[in-house]
């Protein structure tokens, strides 16, 4: 539906890029608009760590990543949607925080939520009546 807007839409997550992208595919998110963390492994297979200079590898970095979005492509509304509490701590920069519940809540997220929601339908009708 964002898409069907003209709204560009990012992943941004302190998750592994690995789990995000098939994600990112199947909502047609291209993989340039997925911000998340890189795991490392040797030669060998084994695994070696994760990639600290990924922004969202660190605390505040989901902020980060905003602010350079909001730098690099000039925009002057981005609303992030999240259930965590680095989602909220994104905003600001994000000019709105949507704080999710639908799998647990998160009391300090919804406290620091313009709107939160527990139910993506709910979030899914009201965008459906926006674009209307």
């Amino acid at each position: 539906m964002l898409h069907e807007r003209g709204v560009i839409v990012y992943l941004v997550s302190g998750g592994f890029r690995s789990l995000i992208e098939p994600v990112a595919e199947k909502l047609h998110i291209p993989p340039s608009n997925v911000y998340a963390n890189r795991l490392k492994f040797y030669f060998n297979g084994e695994y070696a760590g994760f990639d600290e200079n990924e922004p969202t590898s660190r605390s505040g970095g989901k902020g980060l990543v905003i602010r350079r979005l909001k730098e690099l492509h000039g925009y002057q509304r981005l609303v992030m949607i999240g259930d965590g509490a680095t989602d909220a701590e994104a905003c600001p920069p994000a000019d709105a925080f949507i704080g999710f519940g639908g799998n647990v809540v998160r009391e300090e997220v919804k406290k620091r939520s313009a709107w939160y929601v527990t139910d993506f339908q709910e979030l899914v009708s009201h965008l459906n009546v926006q674009t209307k």
